[in-house]
This record gives C-alpha cells, sequence and structure tokens, in this order.
C-alpha cells in the first residue's frame, strides 16, 4: 500500500501567496479543477473538557480571512464539545492531488443573522433534517428518524419558509496556524504553515 509521492511537483516559499486565504482559494481551485468529490469537505477535531478527542467530517461553508465557517447542531457532539474547549483542528485531505491543508485555532460562534442567511439558502430537505434530528443522541432504530421527519414535515408543510432552528448555526474556526503540506518523494514533504504573531502572519517550513 505504500505510495511514492512524486507527480504533483513542489511547494516553495517562493510559490506561496501573501496571506494563507489566498493560497488556500490557489488549492481549493486545484482540487475543484481536478473534479475531487466534495473538495469543501473537512475532518474537524474537538475535544471534550478533560480532553478526550473526536472527529468527523463536515462541510465548510465559507472562508476569508476571520476564519473557517461551517454549520451544525449546536447540541451535537463537536458542538457541545466546542461550548465546553472552543478550539478545534481542521484537516482538508486531499490526498489525490497529494495535498493537505491542516488548521488548528480557537472557535467562535458566527452572528445569528449569518446563520439564517444560511440556512435559507439550503434546500427545504435539509431545512427539514436539521428540525427532526437530535443529532448525536441515542436513538432506538431507523424508524425514530422517520418518525422525527414525519412530524417536522406535519409542522412545517410542504411550502412557506422555514426558520432557522434555535439550536443549530454556524461555527467559525479562528486560525492560529495554517499549513499547506505537498508531497514528495521518499517522505520528504514540503510543509509550509502560516503562523499567527501578535497580529500578523509568519511563514516558517517545517521538517517533514
Amino acid at each position: 500500500m505504500r505510495r511514492d509521492y512524486r507527480e504533483r511537483g513542489s511547494l516553495l516559499e517562493t510559490d506561496l501567496a501573501a496571506d494563507w486565504p489566498d493560497q488556500f482559494a490557489r488549492w481549493f481551485a486545484d482540487a475543484e479543477d481536478f473534479a475531487l468529490p466534495e473538495p469543501n469537505a473537512m475532518v474537524v477535531s474537538t475535544a471534550d473538557a478533560d480532553g478526550r478527542p473526536s472527529s468527523r467530517t463536515v462541510l465548510l461553508k465559507a472562508y476569508d480571512m476571520s476564519g473557517f465557517v461551517f454549520f451544525t447542531n449546536y447540541t451535537s457532539r463537536k458542538g457541545s464539545e466546542l461550548s465546553a474547549n472552543p478550539q478545534a483542528a481542521l484537516v482538508f485531505p486531499w490526498f489525490a492531488i497529494q495535498r493537505q491543508v491542516l488548521v488548528a485555532g480557537r472557535v467562535e460562534k458566527v452572528s445569528r443573522a449569518e446563520t439564517e442567511e444560511y440556512f435559507a439558502s439550503r434546500p427545504r430537505g435539509s431545512q427539514l433534517g436539521a428540525w427532526a434530528s437530535p443529532q448525536s443522541q441515542v436513538l432506538p432504530d431507523r424508524a425514530a428518524v422517520e418518525a422525527g421527519l414525519a412530524e417536522v414535515v406535519e409542522r412545517f408543510g410542504t411550502e412557506g419558509d422555514i426558520p432557522a432552528p434555535p439550536h443549530w448555526g454556524g461555527f467559525r474556526v479562528v486560525p492560529e496556524t495554517v499549513e499547506f503540506w505537498q508531497g514528495r518523494s521518499n517522505r520528504l514533504h514540503d510543509r509550509l504553515r502560516y503562523r499567527r504573531v501578535e497580529g500578523s502572519w509568519v511563514i516558517e517550513r517545517l521538517a517533514p
């Protein structure tokens, strides 16, 4: 199962954009051009108040200099852990193009206005699902999922606006570090990291 990364070139300091959002935009565009399935899929790692970690894949919905945004049920496992310990790590695992982006930083909730704007853009089925599912809670069987959906369909009907649930909204990961990882031969990968230092950013090369 061993694979030597040699087809995708290198990542040198002279290749980098001046700031990490521009560099991320370049690589995200490359992932889209390569037709990766759901290039905005990212692994989100959190930890509870005792430091026990957990990870899952979610979809990135926005990013800019202020951070990376995703949406979820605030009472889910990740929501509860972020309330207790507002720190997270992200990984964009673009292995088909021999790249990763790794992010670490503090987490804050987005404004309610941002949540409502995004929620209004979701397909109706996804809106209903957000109301129907007590995410991360133990259920007896699949029938309980279907019953929850039937209940909210009856509540909201098939037409008209559906408001964002009060227990649902966005999180923004405000990065302290953003690392761009380019696979290279012999496991001597290129790793260049933007790191926040007193309100500005420095670029560092990390040993592979």
